[in-house]
């Protein structure tokens, strides 16, 4: 007997399960499946599109030579190490600053610094560009690794040609959701740091109604970890926009590995 594949869940994602242990958002109950989900998401001229995609009218085998039609088709060890490749230089772009030579624009985290007066949206403001601006690049950077994982199983098998279509349909179809619920990211980010920044200042106001002369509070105490917090919600991120591409790589791997 086969075995019934588990259910996928929106809420299971590395991104969620960061915001729900850092008390951005609250838990939630796994109640739909991925496929209840998407039929609430698809309106009527979508949900056509996909079914004929999921229901392709027979037609005739191609014509061209095996080799004409494989040409450029890479090995699925090549294929791994191109992905490999290329999630290690957007994690080191994320963590450190982009590597030289992989084309990546070098975004810098703002300096440990606060300017007084202390105002939480100003003080926030260079970090929600600083998150945007990877948020742009890692949109467009996926983009481009989606578009050469479908070229290399437009290559392949009839079922992986027909997965190739299916995955540009569906990121045709979610970019803009996705986009919206990225989106919020950094709203939730710039709360977090609001509610730290006012706790560091209570906590500043209170040593000096103490003692006038006492030092000022460092903001590194609470700056730093959070800092590291907002690199962590990026490669969370990360992880969560490259499921497709690593669904893609994983489905050419299975066709092109041989039967036992």
């Amino acid at each position: 007997m086969t075995r019934a594949l588990p259910r996928a869940h929106l809420n299971s994602s590395r991104l969620v399960r960061f915001l729900t242990e850092n008390a951005m958002i609250e838990a939630v109950q796994a109640t739909e499946d991925v496929g209840q989900k998407l039929g609430d998401w698809l309106d009527f001229r979508q949900a056509i599109a996909l079914h004929g995609l999921l229901n392709p009218e027979p037609q005739a085998p191609a014509t061209l030579p095996a080799h004409q039609r494989r040409a450029g088709l890479m090995t699925p060890e090549a294929l791994g190490r191109h992905v490999e490749k290329f999630k290690a230089a957007l994690e080191q772009s994320i963590a450190q600053g982009a590597p030289s030579g992989t084309g990546l624009t070098r975004i810098d985290m703002p300096p440990a610094t606060l300017d007084e007066p202390i105002e939480p949206k100003i003080a926030f403001e260079p970090y929600r560009r600083f998150y945007a601006a990877h948020q742009r690049q890692m949109e467009n950077q996926v983009r481009t690794l989606r578009s050469q994982l479908r070229g290399q199983l437009a290559k392949s098998s009839p079922a992986l040609q027909q997965l190739a279509a299916l995955d540009a349909s569906f990121e045709n179809i979610l970019s803009e959701r996705e986009a919206m619920l990225l989106g919020k990211v950094p709203k939730l980010l710039e709360k977090r740091f609001t509610q730290a920044l006012k706790q560091h200042l209570k906590k500043q106001a209170e040593a000096l109604a103490e003692d006038v002369n006492a030092p000022r509070l460092k903001p590194d105490a609470w700056l730093l970890p959070w800092r590291q917090q907002m690199r962590t919600a990026l490669l969370a991120e990360l992880d969560t926009r490259l499921q497709p591409a690593l669904g893609l790589l994983e489905a050419f791997n299975q066709e092109s590995t041989p039967s036992p």
